[in-house]
């Protein structure tokens, strides 16, 4: 049986949770918890497993931190204070709040300088692999996930963990901290645990976290007490779920006081077409085809009303991979109505006018995302350009064949 530290009744303001340097070579991981100030099932699991990590001697490879995200948001336990700190991660935005004067900083910005020198200084300081996991838990009931941005790296180190996977949310979102880190290369989930205050969710997150250090090398299989038990707990709360998703709709919030989500739905939960979903003002929001709901909010603070996803077939995923290994994407400009947009050839820009016999099914395929210019161009870029495979190339779970 997992045991859970109770609850602090006070929000700790450190922002490193712990830091613990192994006694030789290794991976090096970055944890964050309470990105979102709601959401405490993270830091609370960190703060588990660092002082379990601190009270035992076990042998760690490599270098493990545990990161407190959104500080001042945690305190007033709120998802923001005055903009959502995981939409922010976008480079222009950085760039522009890095030159501003300090009385000039919103509370997020200051949160999010401060976070971006932590992880600057560990990419130069620390040794790879790096594997970065950002904990959330979700407004709604939900089977535990794990989001990646759609690189073979990022799924074939996902895929060991018993619970499903959603691809391309990124696609429907501005500014994550895991796309950031994703641009530059590395290995990086998202793991939702559980609905918001539910002992469960933090079980589930001390889970992830164990599981996460013996896949990634840092610790031994047998080192972990009750690994099974662990594996057990992830396999158990997503109902023996491990397929694969693709979110296909995002409902943006046009003004948060006039969306009200229809109450019972929880993530994963197929919908017949013609449900309603949601109201906003008078517009009654439905299902316009058979569907499976994902995220629905039933908070106050949010952009988004919910999500839909579907199921991606074994033969479409294992597809993707073969044509992604012999380089089809490098033929991709040669094609009437496509052409790179960058020199480093990252980025695709395609006119939708003359390109109109292929689809975003198509690119997904490839690995690549897409960003709307206007109705007539798409920027298309692709995940696999800018993974850093060869830093994980000898680790046992990249030679893993499936």
């Amino acid at each position: 049986m997992i045991q859970v530290l109770k609850p602090e009744h006070k929000i700790q303001t450190k922002r490193i949770i712990g830091h613990i340097e192994g006694e030789e070579k290794g991976p090096t991981l970055l944890f964050f918890g309470g990105i979102h100030g709601n959401e405490h099932a993270g830091v609370l699991a960190l703060e588990h497993v660092f002082q379990k990590l601190d009270k035992e001697s076990l042998h760690i490879k490599g270098n493990l931190f545990g990161i407190r995200g959104n500080l001042p948001a945690l305190l007033e336990e709120k998802r923001y204070i005055d903009s959502d700190l995981n939409r922010m991660w976008i480079k222009s935005e950085i760039l522009e709040i890095q030159q501003k004067q300090e009385p000039e900083l919103t509370i997020e910005e200051r949160e999010l300088l401060k976070i971006l020198k932590i992880i600057s200084k560990i990419l130069i300081t620390k040794a790879p692999p790096f594997y970065f996991v950002d904990l959330h838990t979700t407004s709604s009931k939900t089977l535990p996930f794990v989001t990646i941005n759609d690189a073979l790296i990022n799924r074939k180190f996902s895929r060991l963990f018993p619970v499903p996977i959603i691809l391309g949310i990124e696609e429907y979102l501005e500014g994550p901290l895991l796309s950031y880190i994703n641009e530059k290369g590395y290995v990086s989930l998202g793991f939702e645990s559980g609905q918001h205050n539910e002992l469960n969710a933090i079980k589930n997150s001390i889970s992830f976290l164990w599981l996460s250090l013996v896949f990634s090398g840092a610790l031994n299989k047998e080192a972990v007490p009750d690994f099974e038990g662990h594996f057990k707990q992830l396999q158990k709360s997503a109902r023996n779920n491990t397929d694969f998703y693709e979110v296909v709709h995002r409902h943006a919030i046009q003004k948060i006081n006039g969306f009200h989500m229809k109450k019972g739905f929880r993530s994963f939960e197929k919908v017949p077409k013609g449900t309603l979903l949601a109201k906003e003002g008078e517009r009654e929001l439905k299902a316009t085809k058979d569907t499976i709901v994902f995220m629905p909010l039933y908070q106050e603070q949010g952009e988004e009303g919910f999500f839909l996803i579907r199921k991606i077939p074994k033969w479409a995923l294992a597809w993707s991979a073969f044509l992604r290994r012999i380089q089809m994407q490098a033929f991709l400009s040669y094609l009437p109505g496509i052409s790179w947009k960058d020199e480093q050839k990252h980025v695709l820009l395609v006119n939708l006018k003359v390109a109109k016999f292929l689809t975003k099914p198509f690119f997904h395929l490839l690995g690549y995302r897409n960003r709307t210019l206007d109705k007539n161009r798409i920027l298309m870029q692709n995940r696999e350009r800018t993974a850093k495979n060869g830093i994980y190339r000898n680790e046992w779970w990249y030679k893993t064949k499936g």
